[in-house]
């Protein structure tokens, strides 16, 4: 069995997740879980970034010591991440002493290359960021992100010699183009390279919440090159070797799209210095916006992963954010447009068409299944049905340049539709009223292996849901693809569930 190691960006722990959060662990969730289903074995790696300002401040605002502030907070995020389906295996705080004890050997790696020297830090930090930016990176005198003036700081560091890897890491992205996707996130970090890299700080001094440097116990590291590390820690980095050498590199790393020049410039630098394998693909999926503006707890327009979830099942918002576009590129959350695809895709579509054949193999059969006499009119809706798995796994091939969660919902959404009109074109009441009961048999059992399969091929974007219609059909839940995907699939003379509706519309006004 092939193993795939995923792992999304670690997030700050001075307030809970937002919608924007959100939508980066579902969507990583969505192939974590897909890659299960192909047989692969899946480390889905997940945690929190503890050692920022920000952190201590919350900590200090709540009277708490920042250990058992970051505890309590990492109980926060994994409830919410449970509530939303989220499959991970592992979840790791930067607080830990496995961390601790992994950052101190890669840095003690890179310093014994040489490429860790000491010296005067003076330039703009955005505490927002917990990042470093230059004159030019700034947007008239502001940070970027946050819109919000940096502190100049002047103060002695150690820094690492990231300019000693620009050549070097021109030269990997250009041997290794999927190393960054999609293809506008690579164009945009060859650019930045290409522009010259200056050395980076990389320890704090004055500053006690955080990683002591293994060579200078009055700086600790800094928290963006301690996070990075992260990812090795998590897979045995430092204390199980041969852990490590199963799992690392790693397949993908998940990030938003702000913070590829922290994932595929300064990590696989530092990757290469300590003489460490890169990982395969930094994927930098966009950005979820609200009516335009993207989220953000700074700005204060936050829409909580709960807030949806709480009222309208995770799988509601889990579709509606991987149906509107790919991951890498932008989307829009408004509640107007919110309420319209619920009610039309998951209602309307999804749900009915499972209410109305579940109606009909009860009144037609009191729910038993079996074979009948085929038709030509069969063989369309079969090839369909075939067809949509192999373009839900091609939308899922995020080595050709994107994830496209869109697409391979489309697919499926396609064959809903087919099933739908495969229902009104073979008529079942014609067929039970003019006493065609072969017939009949064979046009339910087609409608419900059909449903069948989409409950299978939903399964990584709306676990949930796949498990319910499962339930309702009383099918055993396949392992993987490969045993529930063949039409031949389909148990013969079997007895259905009781139906229950999916997804009840939603009998309100668009909120605001």
């Amino acid at each position: 069995m092939t193993r795939f190691y995923l792992t999304t960006a670690i997030d700050y722990v001075n307030s809970i997740p937002h919608l924007g959060t959100a939508y980066e662990k579902i969507g990583a969730d969505a192939l974590a879980r897909f890659m299960r289903l192909e047989g692969r074995e899946v480390h889905f790696q997940m945690g929190n970034d503890e050692h920022s300002t920000n952190v201590l401040k919350a900590a200090k605002e709540k009277g708490l010591e920042p250990k058992i502030y970051c505890d309590e907070m990492r109980g926060k995020f994994t409830e919410i991440w449970g509530k939303l389906g989220i499959s991970f295996d592992n979840f790791i705080q930067t607080s830990e002493p496995r961390h601790h004890q992994a950052t101190q050997k890669l840095f003690e790696a890179i310093l014994k290359t040489g490429d860790i020297f000491e010296g005067l830090y003076e330039g703009w930090y955005c505490e927002s960021c917990e990042a470093f930016y230059t004159e030019k990176d700034l947007v008239e005198g502001l940070c970027p992100h946050h819109k919000i003036k940096p502190k100049w700081l002047s103060e002695k560091n150690f820094f690492f010699k990231l300019s000693k890897y620009q050549q070097p890491l021109l030269d990997y992205i250009e041997k290794h183009p999927e190393f960054i996707l999609p293809e506008i996130r690579r164009n945009e970090i060859v650019s930045l390279i290409k522009g010259g890299l200056d050395d980076i700080s990389v320890s704090r001094s004055g500053f006690e919440w955080g990683i002591p440097l293994p060579n200078d116990a009055g700086h600790v590291v800094y928290v963006w090159f301690d996070a990075l590390i992260n990812y090795l820690t998590a897979v045995g980095y430092g204390d199980d070797t041969a852990r490590f050498e199963k799992w690392w590199p790693a397949d993908v790393h998940v990030i938003g799209k702000d913070i590829t020049r922290f994932h595929c410039v300064i990590w696989p630098a530092m990757l290469m210095s300590a003489g460490l394998p890169l990982p395969r693909t930094v994927f930098g999926h966009g950005f979820v916006y609200l009516k335009g503006e993207k989220m953000s707890k700074s700005l204060g327009n936050v829409v909580t992963p709960l807030d949806v979830a709480d009222v309208y099942g995770p799988d509601a918002l889990r579709y509606y954010l991987l149906r509107g576009s790919s991951f890498g590129a932008d989307g829009n959350f408004t509640w107007d447009d919110f309420i319209k695809r619920y009610n039309a895709d998951l209602a309307n579509d999804l749900g009915n068409v499972l209410n109305r054949s579940m109606g009909m193999a009860k009144k037609y059969f009191n729910g038993f299944l079996e074979k009948g006499e085929t038709a030509d009119v069969d063989q369309a809706l079969v090839l369909q049905a075939g067809e949509t798995g192999k373009k839900v796994r091609h939308a899922m091939d995020y080595t050709r340049g994107d994830l496209e969660y869109h697409q391979a919902l489309q697919a499926i959404w396609d064959l809903i539709a087919a099933v739908d009109k495969y229902i009104d074109t073979s008529a079942p009441w014609t067929l039970k009223k003019e006493g065609k009961e072969n017939r009949l048999k064979q046009v339910l059992f087609n409608v419900f292996n059909c449903l069948r399969l989409i409950g299978l091929w939903i399964a990584p974007f709306m676990p949930t849901t796949s498990q319910k219609i499962y339930g309702q059909l009383q099918i055993p839940y396949p392992k993987n693809f490969a045993e529930g995907a063949p039409w031949t699939a389909m148990p013969e003379g079997h007895q259905l569930g009781e139906a229950s509706p999916l997804f009840p519309r939603i009998e309100m006004e668009a909120k605001e």
